[in-house]
């Protein structure tokens, strides 16, 4: 049985979506209209209780949240596609910190960017409050500075290997430009994060990715 991937693309299930892509995984994108109330049916209740997206169904195991369904892809399919979690003790606690940092450093920062640009204006049908919107680009921007440091000095965050910790960026680090008002992943100052974010932009998974997005829109 194709693994069913539940949701629309929002920014947690296009990262799900982009590794299934990149591990070469057959599935099923089963839509699921946050607008209309479907993430709150009984049904759906059943596999995802908090309501939210993205969950899958792979055979018969269920499982929700984008980062642990990407880490079980990336690990079921280790063989497959490029090899996104190190093995090597070292490298994997390196990846592990990584990990740790994309989700409590950057995306919180990213998130609370967006959410005063777009989230609250379009979807909230409240204010900007610039002073929030600035306080949380200027955390991102000195989160960001430490990227540049690090990605001076190795073309990813855990090294000179791709992982899955740079590819769980893309979505956050898409909307910023998109959704968010600002340039800061092509910020001049910052060379190395503009490489290694237009590197990583560029990778055949997260095209498709933009592209299931454009159509969804249409």
């Amino acid at each position: 049985m194709v693994l069913k991937l539940y949701g629309s693309l929002t920014a947690a299930v296009m990262r799900v979506y982009c590794i299934l892509l990149e591990k070469n995984v057959p599935f099923e994108l089963i839509p699921v209209d946050l607008r209309k109330g479907e993430n709150r049916t009984p049904e759906y209740l059943a596999k995802q209780p908090f309501g939210q997206i993205p969950c899958i169904d792979d055979d018969g195991f269920v499982l929700f949240e984008s980062r642990a369904i990407c880490h079980y892809i990336a690990t079921k399919y280790a063989h497959q596609g490029p090899d996104l979690i190190p093995q090597d003790l070292e490298k994997n606690a390196l990846y592990q910190q990584w990990a740790s940092v994309e989700a409590f450093q950057f995306e919180t920062k990213a998130v609370g960017v967006v959410t005063e640009a777009f989230y609250k204006p379009v979807f909230w049908g409240q204010e900007k409050n610039q002073t929030l919107y600035d306080e949380h680009l200027d955390k991102l921007g000195k989160t960001l500075d430490v990227y540049e440091t690090v990605l001076s000095k190795q073309k990813y965050l855990v090294g000179d290997e791709l992982t899955m910790v740079d590819l769980n960026h893309l979505p956050y680090a898409m909307l910023l430009g998109a959704r968010g008002g600002t340039n800061i992943m092509q910020d001049e100052s910052r060379p190395n994060v503009v490489r290694w974010f237009n590197e990583l932009s560029s990778r055949d998974s997260w095209k498709a990715v933009l592209a299931k997005l454009a159509e969804q829109q249409q």
